[in-house]
């Protein structure tokens, strides 16, 4: 494997983490209106990713990062062709964090509502938008000779790239239900487990449609990764099968580990079914980015990949420090105990 290939890797790797972790925060919030029965199971429900969520965020600034310094033109392409989507996607990140620090300044019902009612915006844009985005790299979008996007913000919203938008906002959901029941206790644990068993079946027939049709496309495009398309998208689909099942049966943490592993699996699929592009062209092969001819130099690379060696195995032990300091079940009674602000 040359260095091109083995970031192409790294940068899926990035996106692995940031989509898994993210994700479900983005579930979470998601949840509130049907999980926040009052203030308290609010704050329940929010502060079950309150220590994280912020360090989950990150991911994305690094992937953007790597993703920058190892394929500059890919980078290029893609912030300047969906200027408008990454944007809104921002803002919405910025409208979220925004709402998780200043629902609680005041002592005011109608004050928290509005800032309650921005989470789940906040979390469902970048939840959709995310997925448009990516179905978009995958099928390939209209780049000229100069790999300038050629298309209309419109040509963005093409029935393939809206249903792989649509099943990353179901599939978070759900992994954001797991892991609200694995996080909390008492009614907000037993109506997360209940909200599970609801989005299953929507989550399951939008996921198996938008894997079957990604299929399809690496299908058409001969992609030399073909097997792994299908065996990553078929066992995405089998995990989140054994998530909903585990979560009826109050196997809570098997079920988030399910649910996480599934959509691991689903960018993995995704991954592979671009492969060898980063960008692929539907105006003509010869106008498509590839590993190849959107990376940055060797040695380039070769001071990255030494970079990562150290850095990386940094990044993983300061997440599972975080993520075990945290671990404790968020209860009801701690919440009725401990102030507002």
């Amino acid at each position: 494997m040359d260095l091109a290939t083995l970031w192409f890797w790294i940068v899926a790797f990035f996106f692995v983490g940031y989509f898994v972790l993210d994700g479900f925060d983005f579930g979470v919030g998601m949840t509130l209106p049907f999980l926040g029965r009052d203030d308290v199971s609010r704050r329940q429900v929010i502060n079950t990713i309150g220590p994280v969520w912020d360090l989950n965020e990150t991911w994305v600034i690094v992937a953007g990062a790597v993703l920058f310094a190892s394929f500059p033109e890919w980078y290029a392409s893609l912030f300047s062709g969906f200027y408008l989507p990454l944007l809104v996607i921002l803002l919405a990140l910025i409208l979220r964090g925004v709402s998780f620090e200043y629902r609680h300044q005041r002592e005011d019902a109608a004050w928290r509502r509005r800032f309650d009612r921005m989470i789940v915006i906040g979390s469902a844009v970048p939840a959709l938008l995310w997925g448009v985005a990516f179905g978009n790299i995958v099928q390939g979008v209209a780049l000229d000779a100069s790999h300038v996007f050629v298309g209309g913000l419109l040509s963005l919203l093409n029935p393939y790239a809206l249903l792989v938008g649509v099943a990353t906002l179901l599939l978070f959901f759900l992994h954001g239900a797991c892991f609200v029941a694995l996080k909390a206790d008492g009614r907000v644990r037993q109506d997360a487990r209940m909200l599970v068993r609801v989005a299953a079946v929507p989550t399951i027939l939008v996921a198996g449609v938008s894997v079957a049709w990604t299929v399809g496309i690496a299908a058409g495009r001969s992609a030399p990764l073909f097997a792994g398309v299908v065996g990553t998208g078929a066992l995405a689909a089998l995990l989140l099968l054994a998530a909903v099942m585990l979560s009826a049966r109050s196997r809570d943490g098997w079920a988030f580990a399910a649910g996480a592993a599934s959509v691991l699996s689903v960018v993995v699929m995704l991954f592979a079914a671009l492969f060898p592009y980063v960008l692929p062209s539907t105006l003509a092969d010869a106008n498509s980015l590839t590993i190849a001819n959107a990376s940055s130099t060797p040695y380039t690379l070769q001071i990255m990949t030494w970079t990562a060696v150290i850095a990386m195995p940094l990044i993983l032990a300061y997440q599972a420090w975080t993520y075990w300091v945290f671990r404790k079940r968020v209860t009801r009674a701690s919440i009725e105990a401990a102030p507002v602000h």
